[in-house]
């Protein structure tokens, strides 16, 4: 899936709103504002995955090391927001980071997998839900560009009680998401 900026708003504005800003100016025509949100409604806190932190890719057959390095992403700054819909919430969850060109030659453009799950924390962690996102970022001579994502179609069931107390987002890079799916079998 691909994240498209919404026509009313630009992605500029949405990160504002996300990160605690103010847009630029605002929609002709936008519904007033949602009242504040439900107080008994927790939006559970963003964390990067462990391991999920770096994305970095190297020169073909080579290991992503030294001058076979050809880019690095990071995760610089993340948020969230949360409305409650019925017996759904729909999460909001706004990813900065930064790639940089790494002495093997960057590409013109880089695509970015990034994995946004919902998951009940304990002892035996529980995925709630999942999604993969991809995003494009341009590559300029300087070598080093920043870049944004915002999830705006995370949605999940309402947690049971005080159950909503031990979910987490987890954010984080997943390589996996560009490689082809395997073939399917055909059934005989």
């Amino acid at each position: 899936m691909f994240a498209s900026p919404a026509s009313s708003q630009s992605l500029g504005d949405r990160f504002k709103s996300l990160f605690g800003g103010k847009p630029e100016e605002p929609a002709q025509g936008a519904p007033p504002p949602a009242p504040e949100g439900e107080p008994d409604l927790s939006c559970p806190p963003v964390s990067i995955r462990a391991g999920a932190s770096t994305f970095a890719v190297a020169a073909p057959g080579k290991q992503p090391v030294g001058n076979d390095l050809r880019y690095q992403a990071t995760i610089t700054r993340t948020a969230r927001d949360c409305t409650r819909t019925g017996d759904q919430i729909t999460a909001r969850i706004g990813i900065q980071g930064r790639v940089i060109a790494g002495p093997a030659g960057n590409p013109p453009t880089v695509e970015i997998p990034l994995r946004v799950a919902v998951v009940q924390g304990g002892v035996q962690e529980k995925t709630i839900a999942t999604k993969v996102y991809r995003t494009t970022v341009s590559m300029a001579e300087a070598g080093s560009e920043p870049f944004s994502l915002v999830a705006e179609d995370v949605v999940y069931p309402v947690p049971p009680g005080a159950t909503g107390d031990s979910y987490i987002f987890y954010i984080g890079f997943d390589p996996q998401a560009l490689k082809p799916e395997p073939a399917a079998r055909k059934k005989k």
